[in-house]
């Protein structure tokens, strides 16, 4: 799941040597963390979360396959 996000938000910023994703696992849940440049924050966003949300789709589509839970948060640091 790490490598999905890292592709989607490389192709999504203008700074991909920037982005940075890290993976916690626990259990069937994993939590990724998506740190960009914060002038590339609005690019992985998008207008009213639309971006942010379609990849959390994609993620959780991809996840049910595996049988676990995935989270993913954007950070704004």
């Amino acid at each position: 799941m790490k490598e999905l996000v890292e592709v989607i938000a490389r192709s999504l910023v203008d700074h991909p040597e920037e982005v940075v994703v890290t993976e916690k696992k626990e259990g069937k849940n994993i939590k990724i963390r998506l740190h960009v440049a914060p002038s590339d924050m609005g690019k992985v966003i998008g207008r009213q979360g639309r971006i942010a949300k379609a990849i959390r789709t994609l993620v959780k589509s991809a996840s049910t396959r595996e049988d676990i839970r995935v989270d993913v948060d954007i950070d704004d640091e």
